[in-house]
Formats: structure tokens, sequence, C-alpha cells
């Protein structure tokens, strides 16, 4: 389970390090408390954890957003983890705050943490997990790069957090049951997950 970011104060809380947030809160359920990320392995901050008696490592890549590629094939070159069985979370700036979207593979669409990842695996046969970070005052035309290093506002937080709530359950549904259950179940826009009236 790869979260995606970048390391340092500077960016925490970012649209950016959503993939951290993710999977840091995963962490945290599954250990039932504050977990220990902390150990460095392959540049990733790192700890182990079990979803339904099966153990999983959790990472927070250190090399920076651009350079995660590296940090991700030393991880599953050292613990042999199929790539079908690595499953790598980001933000996307192209869905709305609040829409979770898993998929067994596809391009980056811009995101460059994936397309690293994807570069040196020369493959984008990769389960992925994005969460939206694109909010209604982004203007078209603004530097996408300022953008997702910017911070969500007070209206979206909310949503943010329900949407990282619903991603961590999306990532137990991905290791007890695979990836076609956790798309069945998870892949929603924030207004279908709202119950009908």
């Amino acid at each position: 389970m790869v979260g995606l970011g970048n390391p340092g104060d500077r960016y925490t809380g970012t649209r950016h390090n959503v993939g951290f947030d993710v999977v840091q809160a995963f962490a945290e359920k599954a250990a039932g408390g504050p977990p220990r990320l902390d150990r460095l392995d392959c540049r990733a901050l790192t700890g182990r954890v079990k979803v339904g008696g099966r153990p999983v490592i959790v990472a927070r890549p250190q090399t920076y957003m651009n350079a995660s590629g590296e940090s991700v094939k030393g991880l599953t070159a050292k613990y042999d983890v199929p790539l079908d069985r690595l499953l790598l979370v980001s933000d996307d700036a192209a869905l709305p705050v609040g829409a979770v979207r898993l998929r067994r593979a596809g391009s980056s669409g811009g995101q460059k943490g994936l397309q690293s990842v994807i570069d040196c695996f020369g493959t984008n046969l990769i389960p992925r997990l994005r969460l939206g970070v694109r909010g209604e005052n982004f203007q078209p035309g603004e530097p996408l790069d300022a953008y997702v290093l910017s911070r969500f506002s007070k209206k979206e937080r909310p949503v943010v957090d329900e949407a990282i709530a619903t991603a961590v359950d999306a990532l137990s549904v991905f290791v007890t049951e695979g990836i076609d259950a956790a798309m069945n179940r998870f892949n929603r826009s924030p207004e279908e997950s709202a119950p009908a009236s």
C-alpha cells in the first residue's frame, strides 16, 4: 500500500499529499492506534499492519513525488510483491474534491508520481486509488503545479476527511477481496455516496 506525496512539513496537508494522508489513516485504523510508519526502507517510510489476518506493508516514499517510482520499484522487488497486489494512492486534480476512483490500470492522467511509477515498471497495469482534489475555486488555465501544492479550504476539509475515510475502507476491501470488489463498491462521486432522500 503506497501513498504518493512529498516529504517535509511544508507539504503536509496539501492537495498533493492526500496519498500520504490516506495510507496514514489506513495504517492507523488497521493498527488500532497511531501506527509506526518510521522505518526507512528503499527510500520510503514504511510500517507493517494486518487487515483480515493479512500482512500489509504501508509506505510513503521520501523521494519527492516526481521520483516515487524508484522507491516503489525497490519495495516491490525487496518484498516480492506482484503488481496486482500493489496499490498506489494519489491525488487527482481532474476529479472533484471528495471523489474516490479505483482502477486496475491506466494512464497517469498527468499525475507525476503515478507517471514515475509507470515509467519505472514499464507498464501501466498497476492498481491505483485516486482521490479528487479539484475544488470549486480552481481556475481553468491556473498552473496545476501550484494548485496541487495549495491546502484545502475550510469548506472542503470535511468533504476531504470523509473521502479519506471512504478510501481507507476501499483499501481494506482491496486487501481482503481484491480490486474488482473494491471498484464495484467504492467508485462513486461524492454526490452518489450520499443516501437517497
